[in-house]
């Protein structure tokens, strides 16, 4: 398996000073933040030379719909351990008798479930 090497960066020999405004660097200093791999040295490198700048964002909106589903799945994975462990009680009763008698009792507790909606 051979092994990918990033090419190397370019040394770079030129020392470039500027000044911006109040607007501009908030601006830069927005699209930082919202790229916390960067410096600002690379942002406005990649600017310059015109290079695609990463933004990454993020909906504070989902959180909440995230951590719902994050529960429901943990209690749906309950829910199964539990179907699981029944099933496996009901399979180790030799007598069919038996077996009708508690799935009966089980159907009636379903069905009566049914009925209450």
């Amino acid at each position: 398996m051979t092994s990918r090497r990033k090419s190397r960066p370019k040394i770079l020999t030129h020392v470039l000073t500027t000044k911006v405004d109040d607007p501009t660097y908030r601006k830069l200093r927005s699209l930082l933040d919202q790229n916390p791999q960067n410096d600002m040295s690379r942002l406005v490198r990649a600017i310059i030379t015109k290079q695609p700048v990463r933004v990454f964002t993020r909906d504070l909106t989902l959180d909440n719909v995230m951590e719902e589903l994050s529960r429901l799945r943990t209690e749906i994975k309950h829910i199964g351990v539990n179907i699981n462990q029944i099933t496996r009680k009901f399979n180790t009763y030799p007598e069919p008798q038996r077996k009708a008698f508690y799935a009966k009792m089980v159907f009636q507790r379903i069905s009566g479930y049914r009925t209450q909606d």
